[in-house]
């Protein structure tokens, strides 16, 4: 199966307002799959349609090749899934909790259940009640990954989590990509999509606006950049590089500083030219792409031709 998740057209409204808007997109086998977006997006709208929590308005989706709609059950116990508000029954212990819901899904073995929580730092023998929101969201992320799904989909799946624990959870994310099998992950924390995800998609109010590679979106970005020279420069020696109007050479000629768009090829090209003493280039963080697809107006989705599926 070269897609696990196909959407066509999937739209969804609440009345006068939009959840999502037309909303095409195919998720690869094995691959980690990052769905970027604020709240309100239209993240948890387009989960709860892959497992027919909700119905679209118009609109198909195919999930692992099955319908949500018709072949929800048998769709539901090949995956695992952590909702963005997960909640779970405060009397039992976890050891209880979880042993119940490995029965659910035909049999989970003990010892699995026992390293995963251990990973994780979760005490089994608490009663779940008495967790603080970061061990329930432990508890969460157990039962999701414990039965091994061929899709894993995780919404907002670091919520309450302390970085030592996001790191596991990475980690796991990884292993599950490495092992063969699919990772939807929903989240506004551009710093873990930016660890381990293959692909990105932002969307915004209900629309796909970007859909590529980690790389492939940074490239477009804005990097700041500061270059010192050990003699003077002439003083239009960059004027003709794309995106010029950026760049400043001081009243010295010897220091050269401003922001390049995209490609910072042409500027390397141009400094080969002079004798060069420093240089630095901050390569521009997931989250500033982010933003940039929230600033202006609606853009059209933007996707590479080399990563669109």
């Amino acid at each position: 199966m070269e897609n696990v998740i196909e959407l066509h057209e999937l739209t969804k409204r609440y009345g006068a307002r939009r959840g999502l808007a037309g909303l095409t997109l195919q998720v690869r086998t094995g691959e980690v799959f990052g769905f970027l977006g604020p709240n309100g997006a239209g993240k948890s709208t387009t989960i709860r349609l892959l497992l027919d929590l909700i119905r679209p308005t118009s609109g198909t989706a195919t999930v692992l090749g099955l319908s949500p709609r018709a072949q929800g059950m048998e769709l539901r116990a090949r995956m695992g899934y952590l909702a963005g508000d997960f909640v779970c029954d405060g009397r039992q212990n976890v050891r209880g909790y979880l042993r119940f819901l490995g029965a659910l899904r035909g049999g989970v073995p003990q010892q699995h259940i026992d390293d995963l929580a251990d990973r994780l730092g979760l005490d089994q023998n608490t009663r779940i009640r008495k967790l603080s929101k970061g061990n329930r969201q432990k508890v969460g992320l157990v039962q999701a990954f414990m039965h091994r799904p061929e899709l894993l989909v995780l919404d907002e799946p670091t919520s309450g989590l302390d970085p030592l624990v996001q790191q596991t959870f990475l980690d796991l994310v990884s292993e599950t990509a490495a092992a063969g099998r699919t990772v939807f992950m929903s989240s506004h924390v551009m710093s873990e999509v930016d660890a381990v995800a293959d692909r990105v998609g932002i969307i915004r109010d209900g629309r796909l606006v970007a859909l590529d590679t980690v790389a492939h979106l940074r490239a477009g970005a804005v990097r700041d950049v500061d270059v010192t020279f050990e003699t003077p420069v002439p003083p239009h020696a960059f004027a003709d590089l794309p995106g010029a109007d950026r760049l400043r050479l001081d009243a010295t000629c010897t220091t050269l500083s401003g922001q390049v768009i995209g490609s910072p090829d042409a500027l390397i090209k141009a400094l080969a030219g002079y004798p060069v003493t420093g240089l630095r280039a901050t390569e521009p963080a997931l989250e500033e792409v982010f933003h940039s697809y929230y600033s202006g107006a609606e853009a059209a989705p933007r996707t590479s031709p080399s990563t669109a599926a």
